[in-house]
């Protein structure tokens, strides 16, 4: 085996560690990892368990948000490559707070506090898909607006899982880019309306992939429908994300700065 195993190791769900061990496994890409998630490790016994069978593992490294020291010990004694998020910033963050940390397992995300918040968002995001419920319009925090395929209903769900954020998108279709203007539902709410783009090239690989060989998949198709999209996106001064080379993470990230 020429790669590395990677265990990303968390007392609660695991998004955080592998969100970091991605970003930083990122800046070595002439290098194969295959990561392994492994969630709630809450306990003496799940932990002495898990690195048990790390051990085990040839060429391994293990990232963790063990919030409890006690939860580290196995890792450690195991002699594991462990790089811990709070082993390796919590001490300098006490340092500039001039106070020690009080380990609180699972609360990374704040789920807790916003969980509701979140999935009335994610219902919100649902219900106000490519188009739906044009007249909730002005309840939404932003409104997508791109032709079919940009990526406007992950982008929409993402905001509203991660960030709590209701999010409506809106399809422009062959028939709304033959107008001079955006709809009319639209031009209501211009300061919450941000527009996506790609390359004809990429949105035509990603609708051949659903609609092979068809009209709606063609090249030409898809440079005509993003040219006039775009033209409205400049006329209205709209605020617009190219998602050609993004990831759904990207995408909402940037749009959140917009």
């Amino acid at each position: 085996m020429n790669g590395y195993s990677i265990f990303c190791v968390s007392d609660h769900t695991g998004v955080t560690v592998e969100s970091v061990a991605k970003s930083v496994l990122a800046q070595f890409p002439h290098l194969e990892f295959s990561l392994i998630t492994l969630p709630f490790v809450d306990s003496a016994e799940k932990a002495q368990a898990t690195a048990a069978r790390i051990a085990m593992a040839p060429r391994a490294l293990t990232f963790s948000t063990l919030t409890d020291p006690t939860l580290r010990l196995p890792f450690r004694q195991a002699g594991l490559s462990l790089f811990d998020v709070f082993d390796l910033i919590a001490p300098a963050v006490e340092s500039a707070l001039g106070q020690t940390a009080t380990p609180s397992g699972g609360h990374t995300h704040g789920m807790a506090s916003d969980y509701e918040a979140r999935m009335d968002a994610v219902n919100f995001a649902l219900n106000l898909d490519d188009g739906l419920n044009p007249e909730r319009l002005d309840q939404a925090d932003l409104i997508l607006v791109g032709v079919s395929r940009v990526g406007k209903t992950p982008t929409a769900l993402y905001l509203a899982l991660q960030y709590g954020l209701r999010a409506a998108n809106y399809p422009l279709t062959p028939d709304d880019l033959e107008q001079d203007d955006l709809p009319a539902c639209l031009k209501a709410h211009l300061p919450r309306l941000r527009g996506l783009t790609l390359s004809p090239e990429r949105l035509a690989a990603i609708r051949q992939a659903r609609y092979p060989d068809s009209r709606y998949a063609s090249l030409a198709q898809c440079r005509t429908e993003l040219a006039a999209a775009e033209a409205l996106f400049k006329r209205r001064m709209l605020p617009i994300v190219d998602t050609t080379r993004m990831s759904v993470e990207e995408i909402a990230a940037r749009l959140r700065l917009s």
